[in-house]
């Protein structure tokens, strides 16, 4: 226990001895101790005896006394605590307002302002209250110290007000403020957040100019900027440039170069970084190593992401949930679903707890394979062992009982979902409507979608396509129609499944010019010169899905020479037909009676590799029997 002096235990005596002292008999005790110490032992026994008028006041005492003593940490820590009580009973505003008068009503008369609102405005931006640290800002009359406009700046790049930002930092530097680094470096994370680079290169550029030395944390800033962007080749160079000034850079620096080259499927350089780590005496951490595993996982290197996590362990690091989730995920993609439940397996025996992602993951990987009900046991485990489902958990469920056909226990899942307070999405109606669609059931998916647009949610690319070619498959060409201007009046461009479900039922339903206008219009393809049109966000490239849908329809409309001119395309385009186009090119001949055009088509297709069905044999056999080879018709059988 603190032992006060004499003349505190006389002024603490004099003060909270009787009923009757005033506010001010409060403050002037505390302002007057000797000590910050004293001080604070004095507020701590005077705020248990003082109503909540003066426990206001004590704190802006205490706090000048506090920053009068330079101890700023400790000043900020009680205003925060005191802004919290007080907005148990207020607004946030006017919490603010009470603790900023009180501070100025004290102010005026003894300390400065830039120190004691430099404080206030440091614990206002630190507790997100970005809007009253700008009020402050704007009624103190001075500048307030350079930590104080940092951290002002830096609320304001955190809530995302990036404009604000610059105003305020224009406002800074008209009225006098010295940039510190840090300030540079608040300014360049938030341009890096905007995806602003130009004027975050502008920033970086400026620091040297002005005299002040770039640090590691302001380089790698930019750097893991560029980086997010995938722009590789000026976060080497900024990479460069920290090592040529003998700015050395840090772990930090190298897995955000590292993650920017794996993002980008580059994970060859991204090892050469991890050499380079090791040989500037750096130790990497879980996230070097995690980085390192999800990279190789995604690029199916799945042998080499084991290796490292055999290395990851000789270097004492332990294995993470993140860790864990990119191996199993990536054992999920080549459908090794088994070897992924080893691993959570291993995971829980060591200790690494499964998070929602490790069983969305799985779920979605036993969908992929059929073990649907498999997939539906793991997220009842899932429940029994505290970790709660998402959306995305449901959804892939879902889509697995959707492709398993089993509409009933995917609407079941869907309402199981709905009672736990979750929210079916734009992707769980879509997966609904898709599957609907696919079996022909149009009525149960344009009531999903009538539910969908009164729930308020837009239907997506995915939800219209499907919609599109299920109503072209069951002849109502009218509402296929009406759904594709409907969703281009929503701002939605068709991607390729679009454009290929919409050139197909165009064709099937007897309209192949249509199809060839909509196939010019959408894709770089002219119908009728061999130009090319520049691609932009209206076009979308047209896959071999698409140009077999075109060529079926000018083949089934008795117009075989357009569908060979696109046939000729797509192969020029670097598109490989599959058996499917080539038995809609065979037929197509046949019955236009191009027995050449027969012979050269089977001739083709043998050399691809791919070996002729049984429903087309027929076809080629009778085209051999009307030219005299008996032989090579024989050969089909």
């Amino acid at each position: 226990m603190l032992k006060l002096s004499r003349p505190n235990r006389t002024l603490f005596a004099r003060a909270f001895g009787s009923s009757s002292s005033s506010p001010a008999d409060f403050t002037s005790t505390i302002l007057n101790c000797r000590s910050p110490t004293e001080a604070f032992e004095l507020f701590n026994s005077a705020s248990k005896q003082a109503g909540a008028r003066k426990d206001l006041q004590l704190h802006s005492a205490i706090t000048h006394v506090l920053v009068r003593a330079k101890l700023y940490i400790k000043a900020r820590c009680l205003i925060k605590d005191l802004i919290l009580d007080l907005q148990k009973s207020c607004k946030s505003r006017r919490a603010c307002d009470l603790v900023y008068n009180a501070l100025s009503r004290l102010e005026r008369s003894r300390f400065s302002a830039r120190n004691v609102f430099g404080v206030l405005i440091i614990a206002l931006s630190e507790m997100g209250l970005v809007e009253e640290a700008l009020r402050v800002y704007g009624s103190i009359g001075v500048l307030p110290a350079t930590q104080a406009c940092n951290a002002l700046l830096d609320g304001l790049v955190k809530a995302g007000q990036l404009d604000s930002m610059w105003e305020l930092y224009n406002d800074m530097d008209s009225r006098g403020l010295r940039p510190s680094c840090v300030t540079y470096g608040v300014l360049i994370e938030g341009c890096c957040k905007k995806g602003d680079l130009v004027n975050a290169r502008k920033v970086f550029d400026e620091m040297p100019e002005r005299g002040i030395e770039r640090t590691v944390v302001v380089c790698t800033s930019l750097i893991r900027g560029l980086c997010n962007e995938g722009r590789m080749v000026e976060a080497e160079s900024i990479f460069r440039t920290m090592r040529r000034d003998g700015v050395m850079p840090n772990l930090w620096t190298y897995n955000c170069l590292m993650d920017g080259y794996c993002k980008v499927a580059d994970v060859k350089q991204a090892l050469v970084l991890y050499s380079n780590l090791l040989g500037d005496g750096l130790r990497p951490n879980v996230v070097t190593f995690g980085i390192l595993i999800d990279a190789l996982c995604k690029v199916g290197e799945l042998m080499a992401a084991r290796s490292v996590l055999v290395c990851m362990v000789k270097f004492g690091v332990a294995p993470n949930t993140f860790v864990y989730n990119g191996l199993i995920d990536g054992h999920c993609k080549v459908e090794d679903v088994s070897e992924a439940m080893d691993l959570k397996l291993e995971m829980e025996k060591y200790g690494v707890l499964p998070d929602v992602f490790t069983y969305s993951i799985l779920i979605k990987g036993l969908c992929s394979v059929c073990r649907v009900e498999e997939a539906y046991q793991l997220l009842q485990n899932m429940k029994k062992e505290g970790v709660a489902a998402n959306a995305v958990t449901y959804n892939s469920l879902i889509d697995g009982y959707c492709k398993d056909r089993n509409m009933e226990k995917a609407l079941e899942v869907c309402s199981e979902m709905t009672k736990i307070g979750i929210e079916p999405n734009v992707i769980t109606f879509s997966t609904l409507i898709d599957a609907y669609c696919k079996m022909g059931n149009m009525e149960a998916a344009m009531g999903l979608y009538s539910e969908m647009v009164v729930k308020g949610l837009l239907p997506d690319i995915v939800a219209y396509t499907a919609l599109i070619d299920g109503h072209f498959k069951t002849g109502n060409v009218k509402e296929a129609h009406h759904l594709h201007k409907e969703m281009l009046e929503a701002g939605l461009t068709p991607n390729v499944f679009t454009l290929s479900c919409l050139v197909d039922g165009l064709g099937k339903n007897g309209k192949s010019s249509d199809a060839i206008n909509l196939f010019s219009e959408k894709t770089k393809v002219s119908s009728n010169t061999d130009e090319t049109k520049e691609m932009d966000g209206d076009y979308c490239s047209p896959n071999h899905v698409t140009y077999t849908a075109l060529i079926q329809g000018l083949s089934v409309d008795s117009r075989i020479f357009e569908a060979t001119k696109f046939f000729l395309d797509m192969r020029v385009g670097g598109l490989r037909p599959d058996a499917f186009t080539y038995i809609v090119m065979l037929k197509g001949h046949f019955q236009a009676k191009h027995t050449l055009g027969v012979m050269m088509l089977h001739a083709d297709m043998m050399k691809t590799g791919i070996i002729p069905s049984i429903d087309i044999r027929p076809v080629l056999c009778r085209a051999y029997q009307e030219i005299g080879d008996l032989k090579s018709a024989a050969k089909l059988f």
